[in-house]
């Protein structure tokens, strides 16, 4: 087993607390002097800088929200000035105006540390050669994990996304042995891989560093049996820094967060209050080493727990469980709150079902409708009608069992509901549309 950095991801507990205090000090001080925003949020609550004198202190301050750093777009959250600036990035804007991050050459060094740590507690080596099929562009995913994997001294394959039957066949002509991608498209790449009878065993894939989506357990396994890889989660996301803020280790017990250059909070997702280890909430992230864009308390809308024991990787840091769902992801069905990871885990679970699938919910009347469709593992299932019947029904009672819900369950074809190359969609609210 490898550690990147012996110092920092097994520091002793109240070092790092000390050194996270310290940090924390110098980027209160430093977005209350140079971001107006903070300057006018924190005067507006009556705190300066030189309250803070103990970690709980960051309790007191105030949230930022994404709808706050889109209000300042382009670029009225940064810390330094223009020409400091060596790199910029952007999120997709599909929801409005897109939040513009930007970093220093120092961001620059801190991101590529941070990643190679990343891709070693993956298990990635200076002997492995890793394809990254994230889409290269403002998306931070693909240029992320470069820089830290070449870091490391793994050879890079920059694929970026999409073209399937050229990413197999880089796969198999270079010898990758790391596939970076969205566990969606590493699990649509394994089904075509399989459609094109390719023999995996001939491949030397072993490892997968997966992320930028929510994904259950069941589809790690799913993923595992398709592409022979041993599969592992990631989280980043481009307000705090982009990959490389969590990754699981061999252990696979949860995601260690970089806490020496980020402070992670639990909160009630409606009450704002902090919530202690190990009880689900939203996660809150304070960046403590950025330049040019630092963020306090920014609300990711992400679902998740924090678990602070020990390891047996050794290394000190606490660890984020699995995302659950986003808070704006959450769907609220007849007064259930559903949320669509739990419904791919009984998807996944039953035979005879692909893992693919699209969830519809409708306002009908007075009443929420929630549909299900969900491909077919063959199409020898689509005879005779009254198999496909009982499959029906038999997923209909487990999805009951897990929500206590009923949902109208529709059986296609397989190959027939759209794959996507990046973050897949697979809810669609139409009551927000009427």
């Amino acid at each position: 087993m490898t550690i990147w950095n012996q110092e920092y991801e097994c520091m002793p507990r109240p070092r790092l607390a000390e050194l996270q205090l310290e940090r924390l000090k110098h980027t209160v001080r430093r977005v209350y002097e140079k971001v107006p925003h903070y300057r006018e949020a924190f005067d507006k609550i009556g705190f300066k800088p030189q309250h803070l004198q103990k970690l709980d202190d960051l309790s007191r301050l105030p949230f930022i929200t994404k709808d706050d750093l889109r209000n300042f777009y382009p670029f009225g959250l940064f810390a330094v000035p223009q020409r400091e600036i060596v790199r910029l990035h952007a999120s997709s804007g599909t929801t409005g105006r897109p939040v513009v991050v930007g970093y220093t050459r120092g961001d620059m060094e801190t991101w590529t540390e941070l990643t190679a740590r990343m891709v070693t507690l993956a298990g990635v080596t200076g002997d492995d050669t890793a394809q990254i099929a994230f889409n290269y562009g403002l998306f931070t995913g693909g240029f992320g994990l470069h820089y830290g994997l070449e870091r490391v001294g793994a050879a890079v394959i920059p694929a970026s996304g999409g073209n399937t039957e050229r990413q197999l066949m880089l796969i198999r002509d270079f010898g990758a042995t790391t596939l970076i991608a969205t566990p969606g498209y590493a699990l649509y790449l394994g089904e075509e891989a399989e459609k094109q009878g390719v023999d995996l065993s001939r491949w030397k894939l072993r490892l997968g560093l997966f992320g930028s989506e929510p994904w259950s357990e069941e589809m790690r396994a799913e993923i595992e049996k398709r592409l022979r890889v041993t599969a592992t989660d990631n989280y980043g996301l481009s307000e705090v820094m982009g990959p490389g803020v969590s990754g699981e280790c061999h252990c696979r017990a949860g995601m260690h967060i970089a806490e020496d250059h980020f402070i992670v909070e639990t909160i009630d997702p409606e009450t704002g209050a902090v919530l202690p280890p190990g009880e689900e909430g939203e996660l809150v992230f304070t960046s403590l080493t950025k330049e040019a864009f630092p963020v306090v308390r920014f609300r990711t809308k992400d679902i998740s727990r924090l678990d602070p024991a020990p390891c047996a990787c050794g290394r000190t840091t606490v660890r984020m469980r699995r995302i659950s769902g986003r808070t704006d992801d959450m769907l609220i069905i007849r007064g259930v709150n559903v949320f669509p990871s739990q419904i791919e885990s009984v998807l996944i679970n039953s035979a005879g079902i692909a893992p693919h699938y699209r969830i519809d919910v409708y306002r009908r009347g007075a009443l929420d409708d929630l549909e299900i469709s969900v491909e077919l593992a063959s199409s020898d299932l689509l005879e005779p009608y009254f198999q496909l019947e009982e499959l029906s029904a038999a997923i209909q009672r487990k999805i009951y069992a897990t929500l206590a819900l009923n949902a109208k369950i529709r059986l296609v074809q397989p190959g027939s509901l759209e794959r996507s190359t990046g973050k897949s969609q697979r809810v669609f609210d139409h009551r927000r549309q009427s």
